[in-house]
């Protein structure tokens, strides 16, 4: 039978992996029939290919084995060369990431800082705020105070100052309006209407001083009008001008000249200030003051005379706590420099709608009232 591989003995040469050859040069191939001789030569070339076959294998291995070693070489020489690039990249970003936090730390140590800044200035806004706050309520506190004392001076005024033209006079400041039965009997009370319209009103009698207008001879003094007219034109409290100087030595200063020095001196400079509030006692309470008898006295003795006398009135200087317990006659003299005062407050203000001799007539009245206090003539219902 036929198969599909060629048999050797048909002709055809074995394969070159079975026969081996020598590597010699050959020359070109005549034809394909040789001479005897060139056959009986062919056992010999393949015994000597023979010999050479194993020496060529093992230095194929040795070839083999010194390029495997050259590439191990090789790679371990390139994955060294990438282990140090590696190791470098790695440090690089070792130092990146130190980098990096250093900045993240200083950023948060920053950040603190900031923030207890801004707590700091935050509290520190609170307190101005709290602080302004409390001074305003204060201050307001205050003018609302002065409002209200202001009221009350004014309500004073139209009741007890402008007698010229009195919607409602006192009673007890103008004892002639008195009921015949608690003034007592007075001497001719008639005044001339034309005196009357002209010059101040009536003054307020004393016990056992019932001088009338159309009776009592007034005349202007030059001197006096012309230092008022001055002062008048630019009002002032300054007791250096010649008008409120004179009062002072004439009037004011003899008034407020008690026995006790020290504490007359205190309730001249609230009367100035007029910071001076005059209570009445009642009869059943008793001395709140745990203080000497001379300096504060009692009930039964006054502390500006120092005099044994039934004190149905008290006195505190500003807003000390401490009261002082005064005789009527003190008190008199007391009350008389501050209508004074009061009333030429009233016209430093604008308050006092006159023309300049009435209201001359007017202080001197007032002053009228601080010479007879200071010479112990006082009213019975003080």
């Amino acid at each position: 039978m036929w198969s599909g591989q060629p048999h050797p003995d048909e002709g055809h040469l074995p394969p070159l992996e079975a026969v081996p050859v020598p590597w010699k040069s050959v020359g070109p191939c005549r034809s394909h029939r040789e001479s005897p001789g060139g056959l009986a030569e062919s056992p010999g070339g393949e015994e000597a290919q023979g010999e050479e076959g194993p020496a060529a294998a093992q230095l194929d291995v040795l070839r083999l084995r010194s390029s495997s070693m050259e590439i191990r070489e090789k790679g371990s020489e390139f994955l060294k060369d990438e282990l140090h690039k590696a190791q470098k990249e790695l440090k690089l970003k070792d130092e990146e990431c130190e980098r990096l936090s250093k900045v993240r730390e200083q950023l948060e140590r920053e950040l603190e800082e900031l923030t207890a800044s801004l707590f700091e200035e935050a509290h520190k806004m609170v307190r101005e705020a709290n602080m302004k706050q409390a001074a305003s309520e204060k201050q307001l506190k205050e003018a609302r105070g002065k409002i209200d004392m202001l009221q009350a001076e004014v309500t004073a005024l139209k009741t007890l100052v402008l007698t010229s033209t009195p919607a409602s006079p006192n009673r007890e400041l103008h004892p002639q309006l008195l009921s015949p039965s608690k003034a007592g009997p007075r001497k001719g009370h008639l005044r001339h209407k034309s005196t009357s319209s002209t010059l101040c009103p009536a003054v307020c009698p004393t016990a056992g001083h019932t001088l009338t207008p159309d009776k009592e001879g007034k005349e202007v003094d030059t001197t006096l009008f012309a230092e008022f007219q001055a002062w008048r034109e630019s009002p002032t409290l300054d007791k250096t001008c010649p008008f409120l100087e004179r009062v002072y030595r004439e009037d004011v200063g003899p008034c407020l000249d008690f026995t006790m020095q020290e504490l007359s001196a205190l309730v001249r400079a609230a009367v100035e200030d007029n910071t001076l509030t005059i209570e009445p006692v009642a009869a059943q309470t008793p001395p709140t003051v745990k203080v000497a008898a001379v300096e504060c006295g009692s009930t039964k003795t006054c502390a500006l005379s120092g005099l044994a006398r039934a004190c149905r009135h008290r006195i505190r200087l500003g807003d000390s706590e401490s009261h002082y317990y005064i005789s009527p006659s003190s008190r008199a003299r007391i009350t008389a420099v501050c209508n004074f005062f009061t009333y030429i407050r009233y016209i430093q203000q604008g308050l006092v709608r006159q023309e300049a001799e009435p209201m001359f007539w007017e202080i001197t009245r007032l002053r009228k009232e601080m010479s007879l206090a200071k010479l112990g003539f006082f009213p019975q219902e003080a």
